[in-house]
C-alpha cells in the first residue's frame, strides 16, 4: 500500500528539487517553504537526477518479500495439484497434507487466485437476498423450479424445464430449444394457468434463467437453494431423473417430440402413478382433500 494517497504529491517533489537544483535554494530553505522535513527534500533530490524536470512518483510501501511466504516448489505444488484434480481450494489443501505439504488454506486459496485458477463470484451477477424456507402446510407453498440440460446432437442442445409442488408432488415440464430468463417466465406462466392451486413461494438453484430478473419478472417471492447443495431441491431432483428415466429416455431426443409426450406423462404422474412420499396416493388424490 502507497504510504500517500495524495495525486499531487509528484509535482509537488518535482518543484521542490527544481527549487533546490534549478534556482539555488537550499535543502533547508525548501524544507521551510513547503512544509516537508529537510530529509525528504535531500531523498527527493537525490532520486530526480534531471534536476527538477521529471515528476518523482508515489512508490508504493509494500515490503517485497515476505519471511513466511512460500516457497516456489509450495506454489508449483498448489499449482499442479489444481490443474491435477481440478477441484476446489479445500479439496487441494487436503490433498496437500496427506502428501506432506503443510499449508494454510488462505495460502492455498491466495495462491490459486493469484494463478488464475481461483472461480470468483461475477462481479455482473447480481447478489440474491436469501429468504426464509417456507414450510410445505399446503399446495402451492413451495415451488421447486429446475432446468434439465439435455444434447440433442454435438452442437444442439435442449432444455426441458420443470417445476414440483413439494406439498401435493403436483408436477409440470416442458421442453424449449432455450433457456433464458425470458423462456423461465413463460414456463411459469403456463404452469400457474395449468395448476390447480396458486404459487405463494418459488424455488430455484442460481441458474442465469433464475436470475434476480426472473425473481423480478415472476410477481412472487423467490428464493434460491445453497450452491452446490442438490438436496434443497430435492423433491424436484428425484423427478427430473423420473422423467428422464420413464419418459425422455424413451422418445427421440427433439422439440417436437418432447411437446408432444411430455403432456401424456405428466397426466400419467399427476392422476395414475401412486407416490411412494405421499402414502401410495397420487398427486390429483392429495389435492381432492383441500
Amino acid at each position: 500500500m502507497a504510504y500517500t494517497t495524495n495525486p499531487h504529491m509528484p509535482r509537488i517533489r518535482m518543484e521542490a528539487v527544481r527549487l533546490v537544483k534549478y534556482r539555488g535554494w537550499s535543502t533547508r530553505e525548501v524544507a521551510r517553504y513547503t512544509g516537508f522535513n529537510q530529509s525528504v527534500v535531500v531523498k527527493w533530490c537525490a532520486k530526480d537526477p534531471t534536476g527538477g524536470w521529471r515528476r518523482i512518483p508515489t512508490r508504493s510501501s509494500r515490503p517485497h518479500h515476505h519471511p513466511r511466504q512460500l516457497s516456489d516448489p509450495a506454489v508449483r505444488a498448489i499449482v499442479e495439484k489444481r490443474i491435477e484434480l481440478e477441484r476446489s481450494a479445500e479439496v487441494i489443501h487436503k490433498a496437500l497434507a496427506e502428501d506432506g505439504l503443510v499449508v494454510s488454506l488462505p495460502s492455498v486459496k491466495r495462491t490459486l487466485d493469484r494463478a488464475g485458477l481461483l472461480h470468483k463470484r461475477s462481479p455482473w451477477k447480481r447478489y440474491h437476498m436469501p429468504i426464509p424456507r417456507p414450510a410445505a402446510a399446503e399446495p402451492g407453498d413451495l415451488i421447486q423450479m429446475d432446468t434439465i440440460h439435455l444434447m440433442q446432437n454435438e452442437r444442439q442442445r435442449l432444455y426441458v424445464f420443470t417445476l414440483l409442488d413439494v406439498h401435493s408432488r403436483w408436477a409440470y415440464a416442458r421442453s424449449y430449444a432455450r433457456a433464458n430468463t425470458r423462456t423461465a417466465v413463460e414456463f411459469l406462466r403456463r404452469a400457474q394457468r395449468i395448476a390447480p392451486f396458486a404459487f405463494t413461494n418459488l424455488q430455484s438453484d442460481h441458474g442465469p434463467e433464475f436470475s434476480a430478473s426472473f425473481t423480478e419478472r415472476s410477481g412472487l417471492p423467490h428464493r434460491h437453494s445453497r450452491v452446490r447443495r442438490p438436496n434443497d431441491n430435492a423433491h424436484l431432483e428425484r423427478f427430473n431423473r423420473t422423467i428422464q428415466d420413464e419418459c425422455l429416455s424413451r422418445i427421440p431426443r427433439n422439440l417436437r417430440s418432447y411437446q408432444k409426450e411430455i403432456p401424456e406423462y405428466l397426466h400419467y404422474y399427476n392422476t395414475t402413478r401412486p407416490h411412494m412420499g405421499l402414502r401410495f396416493k397420487t398427486p390429483t388424490e392429495v389435492m381432492q382433500s383441500y
